[in-house]
């Protein structure tokens, strides 16, 4: 299959394809999403084919705004409603309970609930407008491999096996979406974002939880990033707590390692082994899956030390990336 990569003043194009069942990556503020009619059982089940996801994984459905969303969600509460009207559109999922019979089980992986997104990008509004269907919108990338931030990370990965790409250059966050669950009674947080659990219980008037429990073998997780293996290069990735122990390790040509732009000066090693993450951790955020990718690349790297933050809630997307990145793994002295 020939991949083709539209403009932003192609989209027509990919409504096209979209509307003939066709899947075609599309950009978004936070990475790449992988479309396909949520509608269409046979289009939704070829997500899975193309990324190598797991079937029991369910996916999240991209809409152009609330009165998309209604058509599918079996109620839309006042919760829902005061972050909608605070954070749509933007890098925000929520959670609610879904229209019997709505959507195919594949993309609700047979559970009462489904996750809405409303993207802040107009090319994605546009593309789903005039296709006046909602899409889903998983990564568009293979599973468990690092998240696309650009149409080139797509087209690396899927190239042959979806048929268009919407190259809207490089996204701004760099992270997926915070996922919050409204159909329980307290909120909460499934999935660390941009906008942090401080933030949603601003809006709310009440405090949110955020999930710190693991998803069983035989469960089916509730939202995309709770079950699985994620984010992962090959070489194996080790978390760097503390600054302080960059010295500690034994570096040698065949190391990798992502930090800050002051901390990579200090670390004595070719520059083609460094990958500088910025100046801050909101550019830490927007480049994590970029270097990543970077060292996935370089088959002569064997592991790759990544500096981890401690900032509180700020943090916590990021850490939420790079732990399931690296399975855990932190540099002990």
């Amino acid at each position: 299959m020939e991949t083709k990569i539209f403009s932003k003043d192609q989209i027509d194009d990919a409504v096209e394809l979209l509307a003939k069942g066709e899947l075609v990556a599309f950009p978004t503020e936070t990475v790449y999403g992988l479309g396909a009619i949520a509608t269409n059982e046979k289009s939704v089940k070829g997500v899975y084919a193309a990324k190598g996801r797991p079937s029991d994984n369910p996916l999240i459905v991209t809409v152009s705004g609330e009165e998309m969303m209604r058509k599918y969600a079996l109620e839309v509460p006042e919760k829902a409603e005061k972050l909608i009207k605070h954070f749509w559109p933007g890098p925000l999922t929520i959670l609610l309970f879904v229209k019997p019979g709505s959507l195919p089980d594949a993309v609700t992986g047979g559970l009462k609930t489904v996750a809405f997104r409303c993207p802040d990008d107009q090319l994605t509004h546009d593309l789903i407008a005039k296709l006046g269907y909602p899409i889903v919108g998983p990564s568009a990338n293979t599973s468990t491999k690092p998240s696309p931030t650009t149409a080139e990370h797509v087209y690396h990965d899927l190239k042959g096996k979806i048929a268009g790409i919407i190259d809207g250059g490089a996204t701004r966050v760099g992270l997926e979406s915070t996922i919050i669950d409204l159909s329980v009674d307290t909120p909460i947080v499934l999935r660390p974002g941009e906008i942090t659990p401080e933030e949603l219980s601003e809006v709310l008037g009440e405090k949110v939880l955020i999930n710190t429990g693991k998803v069983s073998d035989k469960q089916i997780p509730k939202a995309p990033g709770m079950k699985y293996r994620h984010y992962a290069p090959s070489a194996p990735v080790v978390v760097v707590d503390d600054v302080a122990d960059f010295p500690q390790i034994d570096f040698d040509k065949n190391t990798g390692v992502m930090a800050l732009h002051d901390q990579l000066a200090k670390i004595d090693l070719p520059t083609e082994n460094k990958f500088d993450l910025g100046k801050n951790l909101v550019d830490a955020d927007h480049n994590l899956f970029g270097g990543l990718r970077y060292f996935d690349d370089k088959k002569d790297i064997k592991q790759i030390f990544v500096q981890g933050f401690n900032e509180g809630e700020n943090s916590l997307a990021y850490m939420n990336r790079l732990n399931k990145a690296a399975a855990g793994h932190h540099f002990n002295k």
